[in-house]
Parts: C-alpha cells; structure tokens; sequence
C-alpha cells in the first residue's frame, strides 16, 4: 500500500505526535545526559553518558543503521534514572566522523571495550537493535569477560539466517528514508511494521525530528561492516577457545 507523507506540520504539533508515544517518564524530565567526543583507538566516536547510580551496571546501547543516538532518547527516557545509560553513533553515522575507509564489525570489538574504558566501566549489560544487533554479538563473544548480559532486539545472527523480504531490503541498501521524510513515511509500515502500517507518519517524526544526518557514506560503510558476518560460527570459535587452554 502507498501512504501519501503529509505536508510540513508545525513544530508544537509534531512535539505532541512525539509525546503520545513516549510514556510519561519522558514528560517528567529527567536529564538526557552528557555528550562528548571520545577518541578511541584512533576512532573518534560521539557519546551521550547518563550517570545514573554508580552502584548499578551501565547498559550500552548499540543502535540500528543509519541512526544516530538522538533516536534512542524516547527508550532512555523510559528507563528507570538510576541505570546509568551509554548511547554512542557508530563511525560515520550522526556526529561521530567518518573513516577514511570501510570497516568490518569484527574491529569493533575493541572499540566498545575502549569505550567502557574511558567512562570507567568494567562491564555493561548490552543491547543492540538491528544492525547494533550484530555488533552487540560481536562484542559479546570477542570480549566476554566485558559483557553481564545480553539483549537483541529484532535482529540476526548473520549469514545463517531466514533473510529478510527482498522487497524490505532493498529499502534499506540507501539512506534515503533519513533524508527524505516523505519517503520514510511512504515506506515506514513495510520496513517497521506494527503500529508504523496505522500511523506511518509517527516513524517519520521518529526518525526526522529526534537523529541527526552524517556523511552518506557513514550509512554504506556501516551496511557493509556486516558482509559476511557469522554469529553461530563465531560462537562455536569462542566455546573452542575458552574450552582449550593451549588456544
């Protein structure tokens, strides 16, 4: 089904569309933390740090392609004040800059790690949404000794898979739906699905009102960090490894 975008609405209109569906934890105030460029192993990532209780494990959020952290506000929103909350743009995506060069989710590993070093964390609770899914698994079994537990979210475990509709991925080998409002709407119940077939134009507010656009080719490199990704045969390398000591 083709859905028509609706024209511009004002700002005051659009904030309460975003209100009705962010519950009323949002609403009550709590600040959205601190943001700050890190440079880590080289990379220069944008992260946003909410405090929280120091007594209490941070859950580091891996978000889905092209998405900057400012998507995620709502979910932090949500959470109760005193989990300390980690969001950070991948390279390339919001306002972490782009590498010179495509990169591979198996480097990245590293780089999460690097991450809960310089905010002073051992170890996080991780989730990761879509394609932060398939960096969160990575991070997981490369470096189990950083991760308590683990959360996926409509996501994959790699090459063995049942892969999406190819009329849904084709939607997604272009960042057009984060530059392109109208468009973002037009295809926003095929892609997301639920309550996005009802109301599509609540997934483009989403989208347009709460991320912030990097370089286009930030989008590429991070859909193409992916190829070839593997979790199952990954994890089957780990349990070798913790299982024989001479590895």
């Amino acid at each position: 089904m083709t859905v028509e975008a609706p024209g511009p609405e004002p700002a005051r209109r659009q904030r309460h569309r975003l209100s009705r569906l962010i519950p009323g934890r949002m609403q009550r105030g709590y600040p959205p933390g601190r943001m700050r460029n890190l440079s880590i192993g080289g990379r220069v990532l944008r992260v946003a740090m909410r405090e929280g209780n120091p007594g209490w494990p941070p859950l580091l959020l891996c978000n889905g392609i092209g998405a900057s952290l400012e998507l995620l506000q709502p979910f932090v929103d949500a959470l109760d004040p005193r989990r300390p909350v980690i969001r950070f743009d991948m390279p390339g995506i919001g306002g972490s800059p782009a590498p010179m060069v495509p990169y591979h989710l198996h480097t990245l590993g590293p780089l999460l790690a690097g991450l809960l070093d310089e905010l002073g964390y051992e170890r996080a609770d991780v989730l990761g949404i879509s394609s932060g899914g398939g960096l969160a698994q990575q991070f997981a079994l490369s470096r189990p000794d950083r991760v308590r537990r683990l959360v996926l979210v409509a996501t994959g475990t790699g090459a063995l898979m049942v892969p999406g509709h190819p009329r849904v991925l084709v939607k997604m080998v272009t960042p057009r739906r984060h530059r392109d409002p109208g468009h973002a709407a037009r295809i926003a119940g095929e892609l997301y699905g639920g309550s996005a077939r009802q109301d599509p134009a609540m997934a483009r507010d989403l989208l347009h009102l709460t991320s912030r656009l990097g370089p286009a080719r930030g989008y590429y490199y991070q859909l193409l960090s992916g190829i070839g990704v593997d979790q199952p045969a990954a994890a089957a390398q780990a349990a070798a490894a913790h299982a024989d000591p001479g590895r």
